[in-house]
């Protein structure tokens, strides 16, 4: 399938996102393929909202960027949700401000608090929201499609790039003049918190700069590891 035809299929779903599943947000964390499905709710003026989640400990290039698409896009603003700061602060007390290279399990802790719970209120509300995953990015993906029922938050949850490859996302950014997160020039193709993401070398898988002390099975933040089939409770 060229990308002239997975872009058709990409903005017709989007129409149909919007049409049918009112009320419905974007999660926006400020990656190249975010930016794409900003670019393109924004320039088809659709009623889909934005949402970012700010853990706190963001890029300053992410925070950057932020500025830059509240700028360029100012129909479409961005709401920003923050982690409790009791359970954060809790959290650091008892085990220390980078707790989260000792274990998978303290890691997953502090996902929890900074991503997931903010994940939760910012859901609260909807029928639907949409997320920038494809395929291609990751060994704990491959089993995503398009759209799924979200058993975890209950709701819908659609995939609208999910056949789109690295090479037509950044096709896309460039022919529409794209804005994008710095950070992807200095080969950091997976962009998540500042001391949780790295650069990779020539040939490393694009999720390699990600939880790097992990194993790759285990590198997922909980907001979208549990993908379930296409159907509601009691279909």
């Amino acid at each position: 399938m060229s990308l002239a035809d997975k872009l058709a299929h990409t903005e017709a779903l989007l129409d149909t996102i919007a049409r049918d599943h009112a009320p419905v947000a974007l999660a926006n964390s400020f990656g190249a393929e975010d930016m794409v499905l900003m670019h393109l709710i924004a320039s088809r003026n659709l009623p889909i909202g934005i949402f970012s989640l700010d853990t706190g400990r963001l890029p300053v290039e992410t925070y950057t960027l932020m500025q830059q698409v509240g700028e360029r896009y100012p129909g479409h603003p961005i709401r920003v949700y923050y982690p409790d700061a009791t359970a954060l602060e809790a959290y650091v007390n008892s085990n220390g401000i980078n707790a989260f290279y000792q274990s998978v399990e303290l890691r997953k802790s502090c996902c929890h608090i900074r991503k997931i719970e903010p994940l939760k209120r910012a859901l609260g509300g909807l029928s639907a929201w949409i997320t920038g995953l494809r395929r291609e990015q990751s060994p704990t993906r491959q089993d995503l499609t398009d759209r799924e029922f979200d058993a975890d938050n209950g709701l819908m949850k659609f995939n609208p790039l999910i056949e789109w490859t690295e090479k037509e996302v950044w096709e896309y950014i460039r022919t529409n003049d794209v804005p994008y997160n710095s950070l992807h020039d200095k080969h950091v193709p997976s962009i998540g918190c500042a001391p949780c993401t790295r650069p990779i070398a020539v040939g490393e898988d694009i999720r390699a700069g990600r939880w790097w002390w992990e194993n790759p099975e285990s590198k997922e933040c909980g907001l979208h590891v549990k993908a379930s089939p296409l159907k509601r409770p009691n279909a």
